[in-house]
């Protein structure tokens, strides 16, 4: 069991949904014409609206053409996966149920329910929260940012652990970087059998990389004057991702 998570200043739900929708590559679709895969080929309107581009010969396109009122029902199922390996990668999953419609040569989804799930539980997203959000200004360049924090700075992040309770630390034998926003920097503490999530809150909000820098320094300073914890023991990292 992981340990209980505590967001602070966190993103809210239509907002967080909004960013997996952004940064997802690819997406499950189940429909009255069946299931598919599809990879790089989503794209997202304003109104939250999602339009598919798919092949001529794909089973959906088809149940669009030929369903009563040009309607069927379908579910959209996106998986926001951490870019940094770590056990328990799958941060947030997020299912989109409505209506497709063809729309300018795409296949375009009006949500009729939003269900975003994390680790701390599943929420239903209101729609017209949903369909004012924006995503995090931070969500496209999330996985570059994390990657470079844990492939080029690991001292730092071993250095904001300093910033993390003692007890939350106890037994950790490894802690990555899991997930930013504008809001704050989450870590993931991995123990032999177990692993738990740590937020470290900005002092203001991040609306740019230049604010993000400004907020990263701002947490390292603190760690600089705060006591060091227990350095998590080293251990092997063979089948984590």
């Amino acid at each position: 069991m992981g340990d209980s998570h505590t967001w602070t200043a966190a993103p809210a739900a239509a907002e967080r949904a909004r960013s997996v929708l952004a940064a997802a590559w690819s997406c499950a679709v189940t429909a009255e014409g069946g299931r598919e895969e599809l990879v790089g080929a989503h794209g997202v309107a304003d109104d939250g609206r999602v339009l598919l581009h798919v092949p001529e010969g794909s089973a959906l396109l088809a149940a669009a053409i030929c369903a009563p009122r040009g309607e069927p029902s379908a579910v959209l199922e996106f998986a926001d996966v951490a870019p940094v390996p770590v056990r328990g990668r799958i941060r947030a999953r997020l299912w989109l149920a409505g209506w497709f419609a063809p729309e300018d040569g795409h296949l375009a989804l009006r949500p009729t329910r939003v269900v975003l799930r994390q680790p701390s539980g599943a929420v239903v997203v209101d729609l017209d929260e949903f369909a004012a959000a924006a995503p995090d200004p931070l969500a496209l360049a999330e996985a570059r940012l994390l990657t470079h924090l844990a492939d080029c700075h690991g001292d730092a992040v071993e250095r904001l652990t300093r910033l993390v309770d003692a007890d939350s630390l106890h037994g950790a034998v490894r802690v990555r970087p899991l997930a930013v926003d504008r809001h704050g920097l989450t870590l993931r503490i991995e123990r032999v059998r177990a692993h738990g999530d740590v937020r470290l809150p900005f002092h203001a909000p991040a609306d740019d990389i230049a604010q993000l820098t400004e907020r990263m320094h701002v947490l390292l300073a603190q760690a600089g004057t705060a006591s060091c914890p227990r350095t998590p023991q080293r251990q092997r990292t063979d089948g984590y991702g």
